[in-house]
């Protein structure tokens, strides 16, 4: 696998990497460090890619997702 590929993905990661995604180019990023602050905060939470074999059965960590709602609600 090519290194930068997305197939490692669940549907789900690479779902939540574009809802990341679109709320990064809203606050005003381009469109490449938009998809490179989704991937690396969906690699954060769940430790890479998830299909075979590649740590399955790890918790995920909501910590960089509780931030971002609390320093987006903030003025």
């Amino acid at each position: 696998m090519a290194r930068g590929s997305k197939k490692s993905y669940t549907s789900k990661q690479r779902r939540q990497a574009s809802h990341i995604e679109e709320s990064a180019k809203k606050s005003g990023k381009s469109a490449k460090t938009a998809a490179r602050i989704a991937y690396a905060t969906v690699n954060k939470q769940d430790g890479g890619g998830k299909k075979s074999g590649s740590g399955r059965g790890k918790k995920r960590s909501t910590a960089s997702s509780r931030k971002g709602g609390r320093k987006g609600g903030r003025k």
